[in-house]
């Protein structure tokens, strides 16, 4: 072969070459660039998830404060969140309401929220913290298939939207979990991840991480306010036993009592439940044991937090029907009745309102000093003819 056809040959060879390097690059740009967009889009979705939802009080509201407020470690953190202080004209008891506790348990803070966007105090005063732990809303729980958000249309037709999150507080706010997680002060041991559960933090530590320095914030909350009674909202699975219940320290059993008997003759089906007094960490248990209120937790029965549950969706949040539990609950294998139509969100919110009117009347009734009178809030029949949205704003 010529020097000249040689070189031809050769320079042929490198424009081949070239062209599959030039295709090979080319495809790796793309495949950044789908890489890109991907993260992008997952960045935004998870930007989302830390967005608060948006409550808008009352005009009977007398003052609002931060957690921080507390506890000055939590200011600028995921941990701390909004408070709403009530206060009537009259003197009286002061009662606190806690609600998301455990974000993926909704009933508990729209609950919260429909209280703070109606209430109207006449005789004491009430403080509501809707988003006890703010953390936990901005992460769903993993493997779960949680939907993110479900949304109530008001009176206007305007939807409301509200975050479903995550019974833990997000591990980014306090990874790693240790493998075994130590109660403070009691030295109980617990799984790992129950560090991030605030359920199972209180009285808390100031100096602790931001799920024990969240709750004691709160238990702080109970000591300067000098507040009287203390409920925490819950929802449960209807194959969890203790469901459907007012759980209650030893000194709020009195009160406990006569209001199971009062809602059961209402046809409320309310199980009455002592707090355990060996079990540490939980809010009736520490807040009775360290402070000077009655503290008492309330726990309604839904589907999302079930392990029998079919498909996981805003629907299920909402309307909670769901067969397989119908099925359960036909064969006997549940705690609750769980019937063909499930058990909406009007009736697992409509239950907490009702508990919690008839435990303040009560009190009222034991110690009329420490009594705790409020109006502008639908009964159960109200909120189930018109729907849980009708009475946001």
């Amino acid at each position: 072969m010529s020097k000249s056809a040689k070189s031809r040959k050769q320079i042929a060879e490198k424009d081949v070459i070239s062209a599959e390097e030039q295709h090979r690059h080319g495809r790796i740009v793309f495949y950044l660039l789908l890489v890109l967009i991907a993260c992008l889009a997952a960045g935004g979705d998870f930007l989302d998830q830390r967005q608060r939802d948006v409550i808008h009080p009352s005009f009977a509201l007398t003052k609002t404060r931060r957690l921080s407020h507390y506890l000055s470690s939590l200011r600028d953190s995921r941990g701390d969140t909004d408070l709403y202080i009530f206060q009537g004209r009259k003197p009286g008891g002061t009662l606190l309401i806690i609600g998301g506790t455990h974000p993926n348990e909704p009933a508990s803070n729209v609950t919260a929220a429909l209280l703070v966007e109606n209430l109207r105090v006449e005789q004491g005063q009430v403080i509501v913290i809707p988003r006890a732990n703010e953390s936990g809303f901005s992460a769903t729980e993993p493997q779960e298939a949680f939907p993110q958000h479900f949304a109530l249309l008001n009176r206007l037709g305007k939807e409301r939207e509200f975050r479903v999150g995550s019974r833990y507080a997000n591990i980014l706010d306090g990874w790693p979990d240790p493998v075994v997680y130590r109660h403070y002060p009691s030295g109980q041991l617990l799984s790992g991840p129950e560090t991030r559960n605030l359920n199972r933090a209180y009285p808390g530590r100031r100096n602790g991480t931001l799920t024990e320095r969240v709750a004691f914030a709160i238990t702080e909350i109970v000591r300067r306010e000098k507040v009287d009674l203390v409920i925490d909202l819950h929802e449960a699975a209807p194959e969890y036993p203790v469901i459907n219940a007012i759980v209650a320290h030893d000194r709020a059993m009195d009160i406990a009592a006569m209001a199971a008997v009062e809602l059961q003759t209402r046809g409320f089906d309310f199980r009455l439940e002592p707090s355990p007094v060996n079990f540490h960490g939980l809010s009736h248990r520490e807040i009775g044991d360290k402070t000077g209120a009655r503290a008492i937790l309330m726990e309604s029965a839904g589907a999302l937090q079930g392990r029998l549950r079919g498909p996981t969706n805003e629907d299920l949040v909402i309307k909670s029907v769901d067969q397989c539990y119908h099925k359960a609950s036909q064969l006997g294998k549940l705690a609750v009745d769980f019937p063909a139509e499930g058990i909406p969100l009007e009736v697992r919110v409509g239950r907490h309102l009702t508990g919690i009117k008839v435990i303040c009347d009560i009190l009222g009734r034991f110690e009329p000093e420490k009594s705790i009178v409020y109006n502008q809030i639908p009964d159960y029949d109200e909120l189930n003819s018109h729907g849980v949205g009708f009475y946001l704003k």
